[in-house]
């Protein structure tokens, strides 16, 4: 008997990213391929890289170069490059990166299987052309739908499939299979996005917005909890958009309690949310129904009006206040994080002073900031009104060291507050860590928890926080050992 063909994925990027790859990893196997988790140790090496900003770009290229360099000394065949940096660039990664030995789009992710297979028989599979994925399909969200079938839209796998084509296969499994063992688990809720942010390239590789039908991010759910999931974190270019092309726009309020009653899913979690876009309906199912994280990934980006006008977006500092003086109206304890850009093309010093007045008052659990840069292809990089480099790393630097202090002294508000932690990593001598409903993974800080014992990765324990370290907590467990996690 032949000995299996080996692949390993390495991913890049967002949570999105980490979807796309497990399908990929779903469609490999199906087809005959074992799957290893280094990729010293597989014929092929597929690399799913990001092409948002530079230096998600940089951390693909250095990917790809490292996986190259095995060649030659061990296994490996053969680096593929997929993901969004493949897609957005096509023929002039492969022209610029030729240690790569092929790069493929999202319309090869169907054929994967027989892509790779030509490539470590040392044929060639030509680069795609990149296009704009947003003329791909209809203008009018109401038709998208029946166009969709003949787009590539990746981590839209159905969810009813023949017996044999997923892992464990039944009626309810998804096209994906898990590539570790960890209880959460993101689901794609949607794919592209209608906005036009004058900084943002997304759309214009990851296509126009379209839905995944509730059925399908159900039994996902469903496939997901018997693997042994305990928290699902739904994903998409913009969650508040679920649903328009489906003729509802407030379907994200339906489908939510829905996903908290899968047996065996103990959280959701809803990110990427548009400000401009939260409805007092979906604030309410977010604050109110058990299960559900009352947790809010806002995409503010600034909060000076004359910066959001720029950037093609809306709001300004009061009503972002506003709107999180109605969230926590609700839900006192809701964790809010979000993302700014400082830099952007005209922003003043008083625009930088009007986003510290706002970062001052609203008592973030989690910032993130970035100094802008050109993307090629935007509206923003046609701008004439750009700051110098070293302009805007001060304001980057200046910004950062606030943000820093802001989250310590919220995470430090919490002290005394009871939590509910999901247990992610058990070590003797590392501790017990986990992440409260307010953080999300990899992104917002973890919890510390003081004891231990009797507990297991996956359980959901209910703690005290007693501490703080930076953005971290430290919490104390209140249950007893056979009782923790019930």
């Amino acid at each position: 008997m032949p000995e299996r063909r080996t692949v390993a994925l390495v991913t890049l990027g967002c949570a999105r990213n980490e979807v796309d790859s497990e399908e990929l990893a779903g469609r490999l196997e199906a087809d005959g391929w074992q799957l290893v988790e280094d990729a010293e140790d597989a014929d092929v090496a597929v690399v799913n890289t990001c092409g948002f900003v530079d230096a998600a770009k940089k951390d693909s290229v250095d990917a790809l170069l490292e996986a190259n360099d095995l060649k030659g000394h061990g296994r490996t065949q053969a680096v593929v490059a997929v993901g969004c940096m493949a897609e957005r660039y096509g023929k002039e990664l492969a022209e610029a990166l030729p240690e790569a030995d092929g790069v493929l789009g999202f319309d090869d992710y169907a054929n994967i299987s027989d892509r790779l297979q030509t490539i470590l028989n040392g044929g060639i599979h030509a680069a795609h052309t990149p296009r704009d994925r947003r003329k791909l399909l209809p203008i009018s969200p109401a038709e998208r739908q029946e166009s969709a079938a003949a787009v590539a839209l990746p981590g839209h796998g159905p969810a009813d499939l023949p017996e044999g084509v997923a892992p464990a296969s039944g009626p309810r499994s998804p096209l994906r299979r898990r590539l570790d063992g960890s209880p959460v688990a993101s689901v794609k809720l949607a794919s592209g996005c209608d906005r036009r942010c004058s900084f943002c390239a997304i759309p214009s590789f990851r296509g126009s917005f379209i839905s995944r039908r509730p059925s399908d991010v159900l039994n996902e759910t469903r496939w997901l909890a018997e693997q042994g999931v305990k928290e699902i974190m739904l994903v998409s270019e913009n969650n508040t958009s679920y649903g328009k092309d489906l003729g509802d726009i407030r379907l994200l309020e339906s489908l939510l309690p829905e996903l908290a009653e899968v047996d065996g899913i103990e959280r959701v979690r809803v990110s990427y949310l548009q400000p401009a876009e939260m409805r007092p309906g979906l604030i309410d199912v977010l604050t109110s129904t058990p299960k559900i994280a009352p947790y809010f990934d806002l995409s503010f980006q600034h909060s000076a009006p004359d910066v959001l006008r720029a950037m093609r977006r809306f709001g300004d500092t009061d009503r972002f206040l506003e709107l999180l003086d109605t969230i926590r109206s609700k839900a006192p304890e809701a964790g809010v994080r979000s993302n700014f850009i400082v830099g952007f093309p005209g922003e003043s010093e008083g625009d930088l002073a009007e986003l510290e007045r706002f970062l001052n008052g609203a008592r973030l659990d989690a910032i993130g900031v970035f100094g802008y840069s050109d993307e090629e292809g935007t509206e923003a990089a046609t701008y004439d009104n750009k700051l110098d480099e070293d302009v805007v790393a001060e304001r980057l630097a200046r910004v950062s060291r606030l943000a820093e202090e802001l989250v310590s002294q919220r995470a430090e508000e919490r002290v005394g507050e009871t939590v509910h932690v999901l247990v992610e990593s058990v070590d003797e001598e590392e501790g017990v860590y986990g992440r409260a409903a307010h953080q999300a993974p990899e992104t917002d800080g973890q919890v510390l928890l003081t004891s231990g014992e009797g507990l297991s990765v996956g359980r959901m324990v209910e703690a005290k926080v007693v501490g703080t370290e930076g953005v971290d907590l430290v919490a104390e467990p209140l249950a007893c050992p056979e009782e923790a996690g019930r």
